[in-house]
C-alpha cells in the first residue's frame, strides 16, 4: 500500500496543534508498519529553512503553474525528520508562501490570495508525485488547504494511469473560518478536465462551500474534533460514503483499518 499525505500543518516545522500533531505521527507509524509513503505541505514562510535543513530537489523543480492566466513558478524542497526516518516534501513559490504568515496576515486578515494558494499547492502536490512517478493507493487530505486536490485528482488526471484506481480520504478538523475567498475563486480554479459544473458549488466561496467541494470528489472521510458544523456533517452523512470519527487513543490502528477496507470497495 502506497498512501500520499497532504497535510496543511505538520510539526516541528509549524507549531503544534491536533492537525500537525496527527500528519507528524500518522505518516511515521504508517511507514513503520512496512507501508510506502510520501508527505506534502505548504513551504509557509513562517517556517525555518536553516534550522529545519530544507532543501531544494532541482529535478523536481522548474515547472510552471499556469493560474488566472499568470505562470507561477513550482519549487519543490525536502526536509527529514530524523527521528522518524521520514522525508516531508514542500510546495514552495516565492509571490504565494514567502511572507511571515500562513493564512493570515498580522492583523488577521484573511490573504486575499488565499484562493490562488490552494490552487497552487493542490495542483503542485499531483504534478510533483507524477514526477516522481509513484503510484499512490490512497491520498490522504488533512485541513481546508488540501481541499482542492480531490478535485483535480478526479477530473483534472483522471486520465493518468498513476491516479486511475487511487482513493481519496478527506479530514475535516475544527478549522473553519469566517472569511470569504475572493469571488473569482471558481473561474481561477478551472482547468483543463475540469467541467464548470464540478465548480457550481464555489458560487458564494467560504469554508462551507470549499468543504462541499472536497466532500464532492472524495471517496471516505474522517471527522477530527467535536464542533463540525452540523450543517457540514449532514452533508457528509447525505454522501452516503464511509465515515470514520477520530479517537486519540486508537486512531492509528483504526485508520490503517479505514484504509484496508477503503481497498477492498
Amino acid at each position: 500500500m502506497n498512501i500520499l499525505f497532504i497535510s496543511q500543518e505538520i510539526t516541528p516545522y509549524l507549531p503544534e496543534t491536533e492537525m500537525s500533531n496527527i500528519c507528524r505521527n500518522l505518516p511515521q507509524e504508517i511507514q513503520e508498519q512496512g507501508k510506502e509513503i510520501r508527505t506534502f505541505m505548504p513551504k509557509f514562510g513562517c517556517i525555518n529553512e536553516r534550522r529545519n535543513q530544507l532543501h531544494e530537489v532541482i529535478r523536481l523543480s522548474g515547472m510552471n503553474l499556469i493560474i488566472n492566466d499568470t505562470d507561477h513558478p513550482l519549487i519543490i524542497k525536502v526536509a527529514s525528520i530524523q527521528s522518524a526516518r521520514m522525508q516531508v516534501y514542500f510546495i514552495d513559490n516565492e509571490e504565494f508562501f514567502n511572507r511571515k504568515c500562513m493564512v493570515c496576515d498580522e492583523n488577521g486578515e484573511f490573504f486575499l490570495d488565499n484562493d490562488e494558494r490552494i490552487i497552487f499547492f493542490g495542483r503542485g502536490v499531483l504534478e510533483t508525485v507524477r514526477k516522481l512517478r509513484w503510484q499512490p493507493n490512497i491520498l490522504h487530505c488533512h485541513g481546508w488547504f488540501t481541499a482542492l486536490a480531490p478535485l483535480y485528482m478526479k477530473k483534472a488526471f483522471r486520465e493518468d494511469p498513476l491516479y486511475s484506481k487511487t482513493k481519496i480520504v478527506y479530514s475535516i478538523y475544527d478549522d473553519a473560518f469566517t472569511a470569504t475567498f475572493n469571488p473569482e475563486f471558481k473561474v481561477k480554479a478551472y482547468t483543463d478536465g475540469v467541467a464548470k459544473r464540478d465548480l457550481a458549488v464555489l458560487e458564494k466561496p467560504n469554508h462551507y462551500t470549499l468543504s462541499k467541494l472536497a466532500i464532492n470528489f472524495s471517496d471516505a472521510f474522517i471527522i477530527v474534533g467535536d464542533k463540525i458544523s452540523p450543517q457540514l456533517e449532514e452533508y457528509i452523512k447525505a454522501s452516503n460514503k464511509p465515515i470514520l470519527y477520530h479517537k486519540n487513543e486508537t486512531y492509528i490502528q483504526d485508520y490503517t483499518e479505514f484504509y484496508d477496507e477503503l481497498l477492498r470497495e
